[in-house]
């Protein structure tokens, strides 16, 4: 059999696995672990090394195997977990995420690297195993690494009830359904690893095992599941009837374990207590794994190139559907009753199944927000400050096109707050703050948006420095300019007011990058700061970059689509509210206020276009924080399009993000709102 096909699902497999493993051991607290998290841990690491020597990955099982055998004693209490042990848990799972990474592009991992890692592992373990004899002098006879090994043969009960004689062992009735011969063998060899298999029977389909094992039900269903599903394993505490009656012998003769003689077993069986309370045979172990394998098994994997697929189809259906509503609203609807009832009921199925094929692609911001904790700790300890970070709105949803795109400026983001934003524990003291620094990020969905934030209680943003060096590098901005709009400045490109360049920032690079990601995602950033108080940089994103909630607009004979997130207002200007700046210049009177006033006409050269404002409509719109009006000739109407990438088709035009299909199969092009006001606010600048 050809196993590299199972490759990629053990590769997605092994990637959750780690980071599952990364985020509990960053919750554990060291002075009193949670057992269960240690479970979670080590089953984490046994199912990474299970998988990789099935595959034939010897460094990736080399390496786990290490890391199990401290994480086994660690959960069974042999040993007190350090911070110096967590650094090396931690990097531990770096070196395995690049084990995973070579193993996926064909190649060998690194030689040197992971003999570096396995060297780490087993000094850990040395110091671990001398602390336990130093402070446990009977024990110093004890080996110096603990391999994982069978358990102990069972004892008879009358030795198990001398004193210091060492407890007896239960003894597990463990059941796989509808297996093959393969996995029979797999299944043996994995619970061999487990206990000592006193006994196995193996019949067409199905394999019955007697396992002597400290192990609970839980470790041998998350075991198990690498290879057979939830519903496939039963689990039951033996009786001593079964295990006093003969058992046939292991079909395998590398199988380790022998059986023992009926009248120990039946011994050993009677002075241990039921492991699992209330199991009978054929019953399965209620377990949290096992339940949480059995949700598993509800969801399958596709691939994301067959899911946009199906998305760029509905859109296609979408765009179809309302061509024939466009064309059925010239018909009687006397006459033509059951057809334009029928386009109702279809323009509502195809609403709810774009909206069902778009849920497929969301994907929760914890899939963003789990990869800080293990950052924070490691730059917070390099910076020597102390920070705690808090999560909100984990669980809203985003694209996943958009998902992984926001990691790397978020990313910056978090870097930059725990570089310039939150001050040393010394600094904060003095200030009359905790000692401990506080980053917040969290998401919640508004309107048809995602808003990010990314927040800090450090010193704040400093405006008389950010003003000093927009003038020294020439950056033209009033000095009674609105704070939105000085803070705006920190992401100009080559831009930074740090006083030493470190290897964390201060080069004045990346902000720019960070805004410029995000004004390509269809995006925009605002940021707000209280000198002393802190700094919150919020990132407002589509939910979606296929489906948009758009304002159709006419300008000369051409309709246009404006993203409706932009949108504020729509009216029609009075003379008296209208003032010429330049020649060719106006702006808008509005409530106090004055708007730049964008002819759309001139912008995009429309001939046939109305010329005088009084007569068309202004559309206020604001992007990065500034607030302007739009001259177009009249409203259309108000409805969700399916976008077209125009580049791919065509080629970039200015001030136009993409296109989209209307119901009368013309092409209208969408408004980049946020390149009109950069491009405008540069034109003024010169």
């Amino acid at each position: 059999m050809d196993i590299t096909q199972f490759y990629q699902t053990f590769f997605e497999e092994a990637d959750e696995l780690l980071a599952e493993m990364e985020q509990l051991l960053l919750g554990l607290d060291l002075q009193a672990p949670d057992s269960e998290d240690l479970n979670a841990v080590f089953r984490a690491a046994h199912s990474i090394k299970g998988g990789a020597a099935t595959f034939g990955f010897v460094a990736l099982t080399d390496t786990t195997h290490l890391l199990e055998n401290l994480l086994d004693r660690a959960r069974h209490g042999e040993l007190t977990l350090s911070t110096k042990m967590m650094d090396v848990f931690l990097e531990t799972k770096d070196v395995l995420q690049k084990e995973l990474s070579a193993y996926r592009e064909g190649k060998e991992p690194e030689p040197q690297m992971v003999e570096q890692i396995c060297a780490v592992l087993r000094q850990l373990a040395l110091e671990a195993n001398a602390a336990a004899c130093a402070a446990s002098p009977v024990l110093s006879a004890a080996p110096a690494i603990k391999a994982l090994a069978p358990a102990p043969a069972p004892v008879p009960a009358a030795l198990a009830r001398d004193e210091g004689s060492p407890p007896a062992v239960p003894t597990l009735k463990v059941r796989f359904t509808k297996v093959s011969d393969h996995d029979q063998k797999l299944l043996a060899e994995e619970m061999a690893n487990l206990g000592t298999v006193l006994a196995q029977t193996a019949e067409a389909d199905s394999l019955t095992l007697w396992l002597q094992t400290a192990c609970d039900a839980d470790d041998l269903v998350a075991v198990s599941c690498f290879i057979v599903e939830t519903e496939q394993i039963e689990i039951s505490t033996a009786t001593p009837s079964e295990v006093s009656e003969p058992q046939p012998q292991p079909e395998h003769p590398d199988q380790p374990g022998q059986p023992e003689s009926p009248a120990v077993l039946a011994d050993v069986a009677a002075t241990q207590p039921a492991l699992l309370p209330g199991a009978v045979p054929g019953t399965a172990a209620a377990a949290p794994a096992a339940a949480g394998q059995a949700r598993e098994s509800n969801s399958i994997r596709v691939d994301v190139e067959k899911v946009d697929q199906i998305i760029n189809l509905v859109g296609e259906l979408v765009i179809t559907q309302s061509m024939l509503t466009q064309t059925a609203s010239t018909l009687d609807p006397v006459l033509h009753e059951r057809l334009l009832s029928g386009l109702g009921h279809l323009e509502r199925n195809a609403r709810d199944l774009q909206e069902s094929v778009m849920s497929i692609r969301m994907m929760p911001m914890d899939y963003v927000f789990s990869r800080f904790p293990r950052l924070i700790r490691d730059l917070s300890a390099k910076l020597g400050k102390q920070v705690q970070l808090v999560t909100v709105g984990k669980e809203t949803e985003l694209d996943k096109s958009l998902i992984e795109r926001i990691i790397d400026p978020i990313t910056h983001l978090v870097r930059n707050s725990l570089d310039h934003g939150i001050e040393t524990p010394a600094q904060r003291t003095l200030a009359g703050k905790d000692a401990s620094g506080q980053l917040t990020l969290s998401a919640q969905h508004q309107g048809g948006s995602i808003v990010i934030e990314v927040k800090d209680d450090g010193g704040g943003l400093a405006r008389n420095k950010i003003l000093a060096k927009a003038r020294q590098q020439g950056i033209a901005i009033a000095e009674n300019a609105p704070d939105e709009e000085v803070w705006l400045l920190i992401m100009a490109p080559g831009f930074s007011t740090a006083e030493a360049v470190t290897d964390v920032s201060g080069r004045g690079v990346g902000m720019d990058v960070v805004k410029r990601n995000i004004q390509e995602m269809g995006g925009h950033v605002e940021i707000s700061s209280v000198q002393g108080k802190g700094t919150t940089i919020r990132i407002v994103l589509p939910l979606t970059l296929a489906i948009l909630n758009g304002m159709s607009v006419r300008i000369g004979n051409e309709i246009y689509i404006l993203p409706l997130n932009y949108v504020i207002e729509s009216l029609q200007p009075q003379s008296a509210d209208l003032h010429a700046i330049t020649a060719d210049e106006q702006v808008l009177h509005v409530r106090g206020e004055y708007l730049a006033l964008v002819e759309m006409h001139k912008l995009f050269g429309v001939a046939g276009a109305v010329h005088n404002p009084t007569q068309a409509i202004v559309v206020i719109v604001q992007a990065e924080g500034t607030r302007f009006a739009l001259l177009v000739d009249q409203l259309v109407g108000q409805h969700q399009v399916v976008v077209k990438n125009l580049e791919t088709n065509y080629r970039k035009v200015p001030g136009i993000s993409a296109a989209t299909i209307l119901g009368d199969g013309n092409v209208a092009l969408i408004i980049d709102v946020a390149a009109i006001q950069r491009t405008h606010r540069e034109k003024k600048a010169r």
